[in-house]
């Protein structure tokens, strides 16, 4: 089928485009991610066009990997929105010609607020490209589209380039998955990283009884709880035990006087537990392979902190 055929030579042409970048990251794109993290405001994207909605993205791709970012419309910005930069801002310009006369205007206000530049053009020696600090070259042999006028393979290389410096500067600042979830805490990447400490139960809310705790006061305390559960914990603080709904049946079902019985004597000892900074699909992964519905979190020394359920991964639907 012809379009089939259009389409594969599109996906080749972009991605030879992609693979032409490679030798390109020298000392030159090196340098681009060091004025970047030493920037003490933000990364300033602008572009027209096709170019400014891989400005959009890369802003986007930035602001999530730690380093702040935000885009500037070139048209807008000779009508008063250059307001959005300030002195410790960097801005990138993105043109593949270099001579896109909206960016070109920008040039004496950027040099003039003394804020660094950093353009990528298809063009090396254009007017964008000299006149900036640090200069990307994306250039490319040819676009995708068979006319050579729609911007492709071009606004492709772009936004490749642009990811490859946020994930360098990413690195550069030792950006880590507990940065990540804190600026994605929605949706199914924020859970994914959400820690247990975020949907423990703590203080009253966790059901505690010491080891000497007669049965008819830890059906109280579970009662009066909720969690269908109870923690018990030794003279010194520490968790030695547990017991559970299903626990507490089975006793009824075979002890006579099971009220006046102790719960160290009742309790299951050396619990499945966890910390406070593991993730919380570790819990759950616990949960579903120790087939149990409820886990301690405690510290290094076994101190009780907080006590997490598989209802409260439900309720976030972590799966």
């Amino acid at each position: 089928m012809s379009y089939v055929k259009t389409a594969k030579k599109v996906l080749e042409i972009e991605a030879e485009a992609i693979r032409e970048l490679i030798p390109r990251l020298d000392e030159n794109f090196a340098k681009a991610v060091e004025l970047i993290a030493k920037c003490t405001g933000r990364v300033v994207l602008t572009g027209m066009g096709k170019s400014g909605i891989i400005c959009h993205k890369i802003a986007a791709t930035l602001a999530s990997t730690g380093t702040p970012a935000l885009f500037m419309h070139p048209a807008e910005a000779i009508h008063g929105d250059l307001g959005m930069i300030a002195a410790g801002d960097v801005v990138i310009a993105i043109s593949n010609s270099g001579e896109t006369e909206e960016l070109l205007r920008l040039l004496e206000t950027i040099k003039r607020l003394d804020v660094r530049l950093i353009s990528m053009t298809g063009d090396p020696e254009s007017t964008l490209a000299r006149h900036s600090d640090i200069a990307l070259n994306v250039g490319i042999k040819q676009e995708a589209c068979p006319m050579g006028l729609v911007p492709t393979a071009s606004t492709t290389a772009s936004l490749a380039m642009g990811d490859a410096l946020a994930l360098a500067l990413a690195e550069k600042k030792g950006f880590t998955a507990d940065d990540f979830a804190m600026l994605h805490p929605g949706g199914k990447l924020g859970k994914k990283l959400m820690k247990v400490e975020n949907l423990m139960h703590v203080g009253d809310e966790m059901p505690v009884v010491t080891i000497s705790t007669l049965m008819r006061e830890v059906i109280l305390e579970m009662t009066r709880k909720k969690l269908g559960v109870t923690t018990v914990l030794d003279e010194q603080g520490r968790l030695v035990g547990i017991l559970t709904d299903g626990d507490l049946r089975r006793l009824l079902e075979r002890e006579k006087y099971p009220l006046e019985k102790k719960i160290e004597d009742c309790m299951t000892r050396t619990p499945v537990t966890i910390s406070r900074n593991e993730l919380a699909t570790a819990a759950l992964n616990i949960m579903e392979a120790r087939k149990i519905t409820s886990i301690p979190v405690v510290n290094s020394e076994g101190r009780l902190e907080g006590i997490i359920q598989i209802h409260d991964l439900w309720r976030i639907q972590m799966f």
